[in-house]
């Protein structure tokens, strides 16, 4: 009944339309059959519609209910026939459903009308001494489906508002799941930026090298092609495990392991392998950093060096320091050469300072870049351990 509720209706239309078919075996006395059948349809009929609009079968019940009162007159003996008929039991269904339906403002309203019809058939078919217990009657079942419908309509209101909570609930969910998808393509697209920019910087400057040294002195050729092949191997297999996480759901593959503070040592190396002298200065202990913080860590260094490479020229070198200074760490890079001239006021367009302040912005640090007063390029961070 509640995946059809009009077929549900006519089956009540129907039940009582059947029990009102017992009331031929007594007629009513006085009532013309013509009468008393259209009464009954006016009566029953309504109930077919009454959950798709309540307040117009509510008040085709009604009307058919103050048809009856001129319909059942007086009995040819004199008296007058005021049975209560079985499908006058369509007013109280009607008052349930305005109430639980509609509201108990219409439903007061309805009532009204219920009271006056009732007190017309009580007083001008009964008489006052006949229709005291009736009329009790009456109001005991008004009040009845009155209460019925209070009852139904709380119900319909708490599933309405757990089906909008619940909906709430999902879009929320959903809201959460975009939020993190977000973050992780943000993550990746750092790593990516990282791994690819210092990569491809460093194989650049190296080429460039043998291209010039080929000739006139084929050993440092020979090197410089060793660092390419060695830092492409590398690059090649970061790029691998960041694309494997994204083909793939299986956590596991996000647990290989990631270059940390320790690793600054064999980054420094690297980049004096392809002639930029680095002074590398570690004080504290940085074994036991949390994973994220030691990776923040090594990327922001690896960035601050890129951008060494690719700005500040031949003949350039840097300075890295990072040491560990109660519950946060301290990062200091800086840079000289002839592309940094004194008083430089920007960076460049690039994203990659942008992807480190996201970095320490993620462990609620600070990261501050720019000109040295000294000259060159610094690049400052302090990184919170005890938060990460």
């Amino acid at each position: 009944m509640k995946a059809h509720p009009m077929a549900g209706d006519c089956l009540i239309a129907v039940v009582l339309a059947g029990l009102e078919l017992l009331a031929l075996l007594d007629p009513p006395k006085g009532v013309h059959p013509v009468a008393f059948w259209l009464v009954g349809v006016g009566l029953l009929g309504p109930l077919v519609v009454r959950r798709r609009d309540p307040l117009l079968s509510a008040y085709l019940i009604l009307i058919a209910g103050f048809a009856q009162l001129f319909t059942h007159g007086p009995s040819p003996t004199g008296g007058a026939d005021a049975r209560i008929r079985l499908a006058d039991i369509a007013l109280g269904v009607a008052l349930y459903t305005v109430v639980a339906y509609v509201g108990r403002r219409q439903g007061a309203l309805y009532v009204l009308w219920l009271a006056i019809g009732t007190a017309v058939w009580a007083w001008w078919r009964l008489g006052p001494a006949e229709a005291i217990l009736p009329t009790l009657i009456i109001v005991v079942i008004f009040a009845l489906c009155w209460v019925l419908g209070e009852f139904a309509g709380a119900r319909r209101a708490y599933h309405t508002e757990v089906e909008r909570r619940l909906d709430l609930l999902e879009t929320e969910r959903d809201q959460q799941a975009t939020i993190a998808v977000g973050a992780e393509r943000a993550r990746i697209a750092r790593e990516l930026h990282d791994v690819v920019a210092h990569a491809v910087s460093v194989i650049v400057v190296q080429a460039d090298g043998a291209a010039y040294a080929v000739r006139s002195q084929p050993e440092v050729a020979e090197k410089a092609i060793n660092t390419i092949s060695t830092t492409g191997r590398e690059a090649l297999t970061e790029l691998r495990r960041l694309l494997g996480v994204l083909r793939s759901d299986d956590t596991e593959l996000d647990r290989a392991p990631q270059p940390g503070a320790q690793s600054i040592s064999d980054l420094a190396e690297r980049v004096r392998a392809i002639g930029v002298p680095v002074r590398l200065d570690v004080a504290g202990d940085l074994d036991d950093l949390p994973a994220g913080v030691g990776l923040g860590i090594y990327r922001i260094v690896q960035e601050a060096l890129t951008n060494t490479i690719k700005h500040a020229g031949p003949g350039a070198s840097a300075s890295v320091r990072v040491a560990r200074v109660g519950d946060r760490v301290e990062l200091d890079v800086t840079d000289k050469g002839p592309g940094r001239p004194h008083g430089i006021t920007a960076e460049g367009g690039g994203n990659g300072l942008i992807g480190m302040r996201e970095r320490a912005n993620v462990f609620g640090g600070t990261l501050q870049a720019g000109p040295s007063p000294e000259g060159g390029w610094r690049v400052r961070a302090v990184l919170p351990v005890s938060t990460a």
